[in-house]
């Protein structure tokens, strides 16, 4: 579709009018306010409030609470404008709510349609929040529409399907849009499904698209879409545009006032091996880089590529900061990231140029950036096409998607960080026949799979630890101030405050807040969940409010909820039933050796990007602990789409009868085998 809109055309806005100069002078005029993604457009993600400090923080209680109906994982970033908090959950459905009180004004539900969630990378829908713009909220739809919502009432303005290049796979959406200079950006998401990247603008009153910018070139005996692509295909080779090429811009975008530039991070290739993807070598150009775009044509101002002819899914989708500092004796306007690769940038704005690049997670595919080239130095001992191994960081980065915080007066970054391994080998037909085979409907990571990655894991022996850190980071120096250790390797994103404060959930669901000085913890509070969206905070009054939604854990029977602190605040949140978690006795095992080779083919390419490699679930349903009323319905879950309105969608376009007993059948052996290893009889 184009774009469709009441028949009177798009009515005049009547609420939240937040335009560029409110957000740029947010913290002159509005230093209680939270108008934008990251706070204000330059993404600190700081807030200049202090009645929550140090002293204060150990009074800090829950006020009020809101359950979030879904189980999937949230990661809503709210926004709070004239006293309205806004926030989305896991299908995109968007809530207005008292920021006060935490009564509904209004909601709205754009309709996702469930069965676009099978096409997650990561494990089912994913909505990273709004934007409020000139009377209206903007939501980007997982399935891939972009709409136009009337602050005032909830009615929507106007549509549009931002998934109109043609593509063998659905689009989805997981990013908040961003809304500047008259105009709403909103990129896609899923480079492993095939996907070619781009990033469109639209008319923030009409929806009417201003221009489009692929990331990536397509098929090169077409005519290229715009001046940069020529030079773009010069550094691919083979036949990478039958895949897509990738290159999603899936989460991080940002508008430089004083610039006027909009500046974009492109994610990973598909597949992610570059011997498979671009044989014979090459750039791959614009994927893992920082571009920078004229936000009226589209036009590209400038690139930096983070991770050339990136081989590790390091995409550069990362949040970028806006800063004025003084880099050797000079005043710069600098854009800072720290990209899943492991190396925090500090770049000159204006024109890209390298100003920092410092290690800032644990690493081993690479030793240092050459500062004459801007390239990393990648580590000739590790080279996974010709040695499997674990590599750090691996493809979740030593930081993902979730937001760090800085704090401009201690020139200091607090960034959220994991080191997560991840075993890399090419697949095994590939290494065998120096052919790669694309599998239809299904991601193509390039890497191997199912048995023959387990057996290599085997051989390669135990891999590091998986931890998660917060971390206080000097940009300029390289070095690091701070680091505490997270309860849980999942992270969540982060809240810096002129109180002194540094707030970050994590995985197990602890909600803490942190000394910014010394890192030493001041308060905590258990959200019974598990938390990786950013905390916000604002002010109404004379009361200074924190507020972060905390989504649901395998842990307990239970949903997700925003959650709102002030001082002095006594509600309590009830403890939800727990989960037992212990793998049950399976049904019996009616498979031969050679029919649960073939199931664990079909799991690792149908069922593994939601429900975990070996079957061991970490983001959805684990199916080891599935019922023996569930084993009874398998068939009809899976090929009738029995569990559709929870986002499991029929496959019976992709397997027959025989076929998902096969992967039921795995799932049994798993079972057995976690069951002995546990103990369990």
């Amino acid at each position: 579709m184009a774009f469709t809109a009441t028949a009177q055309g798009p009515p005049e806005p009547s609420a939240a009018m937040v335009d560029d100069k409110r957000i740029d002078r947010i913290d002159e005029d509005e230093p209680g306010a939270w108008l934008a993604y990251g706070r204000g457009y330059n993404e600190h993600r700081f807030s200049p409030l202090a009645q929550i400090n140090r002293e204060t923080v150990k009074d800090l209680g829950l006020v009020w609470t809101r359950r979030i109906e879904v189980r999937h994982r949230l990661q809503s970033s709210p926004i709070v404008v004239d006293g309205v908090i806004y926030y989305t959950d896991s299908w995109s459905v968007v809530s207005a709510v008292d920021a006060d009180t935490g009564e509904t004004i209004w909601t709205f539900d754009p309709k996702t349609r469930k069965r676009v969630a099978r096409w997650s990378c990561c494990g089912g829908p994913i909505n990273r929040g709004v934007a409020v713009y000139q009377g209206r909220v903007y939501t980007a739809t997982f399935d891939a529409r972009l709409v136009a919502i009337d602050a005032a009432n909830g009615e929507k303005v106007w549509e549009v399907d931002t998934a109109d290049y043609r593509s063998r796979i659905p689009y989805t959406i997981s990013g908040a849009p961003l809304a500047a200079a008259g105009k709403v950006f909103i990129g896609n998401s899923g480079s492993e499904w095939d996907h070619r990247g781009y990033v469109t603008a639209y008319d923030a009153a009409t929806g009417e698209k201003a221009w489009r910018f692929f990331t990536v070139p397509g098929d090169p005996s077409e005519p290229f879409e715009h001046p940069e692509l020529e030079e773009a295909a010069k550094t691919w080779n083979g036949e990478w545009w039958k895949l897509g090429g990738g290159g999603t811009v899936w989460n991080a975008m940002t508008y430089d006032t004083d610039l006027h530039t909009v500046y974009v991070g492109t994610g990973n290739g598909t597949p992610w091996s570059r011997r498979i993807r671009s044989p014979g070598g090459g750039d791959n150009l614009f994927l893992s880089s920082i571009v920078a775009l004229h936000p009226d044509t589209g036009r590209m101002k400038w690139y930096y590529q983070t991770t050339p002819g990136d081989n590790w899914d390091y995409t550069a989708t990362q949040d970028m900061v806006l800063a004025d500092m003084v880099v050797d004796g000079e005043e710069r306007k600098v854009v800072m990231q720290a990209p899943k690769n492991g190396f925090f940038y500090v770049l000159d704005r204006r024109d890209g140029e390298l100003l920092r690049a410092h290690a800032y997670g644990a690493m081993t595919w690479a030793t240092h950036i050459d500062m004459e080239t801007g390239r990393p130095v990648e580590n000739p001992d590790v080279v996974w096409e010709e040695k499997p191994q674990w590599i750090l960081p691996g493809n979740t980065g030593s930081h993902n998607w979730e937001p760090m915080a800085f704090d401009a007066r201690k020139g200091l970054m607090y960034i959220p960080t994991h080191d997560t391994p991840f075993f890399f080998a090419l697949p095994e037909d590939y290494q065998k026949t120096g052919v790669y085979s694309p599998r239809e409907r299904t991601m193509n990571l390039g890497v191997a799979m199912g048995a023959y990655r387990v057996k290599l894991i085997e051989e390669a022996g135990e891999p590091p630890e998986r931890k998660g850190f917060l971390k206080a980071f000097d940009p300029l120096t390289g070095e690091t101030v701070w680091k505490v250790r997270n309860k849980s390797a999942t992270i969540g994103g982060v809240l810096a405050t002129a109180g002194g404060l540094v707030f970050q959930g994590d995985g197990s669901g602890a909600f803490s807040a942190y000394d910014s000085e010394s890192g030493e913890l001041l308060w905590e509070f258990d959200s019974y969940g598990s938390i990786i969206a950013p905390p916000v905070t604002y002010q109404l009054g004379n009361t200074q409010y924190v507020a972060v939604v905390a989504g649901s854990s395998f842990a307990y029977y239970d949903y997700g909820k925003l959650l709102v602190f002030a001082l002095g605040a006594v509600a309590e949140l009830s403890v939800p039933p727990t989960r037992d978690l212990a793998i049950p006795k399976q049904p019996p095992m009616t498979a031969s050796a050679e029919e649960l080779a073939q199931g664990d083919k079909l799991y690792h390419q149908f069922c593994a990007s939601c429900h975990g490699y070996r079957a061991r679930g970490h983001r959805n349903a684990d199916l080891r602990i599935m019922s023996v009323s569930v084993h009874g319905a398998f068939h009809k879950i899976v090929r009738e789409g029995l569990l559709l309105e929870l986002g499991m969608d029929s496959f019976s376009e992709d397997l027959d009868e025989t076929e998902t007993e096969l992967i039921r059948l795995y799932i049994i052996s798993r079972a057995n085998i976690d069951r002995e290893a546990a103990g369990l009889q």
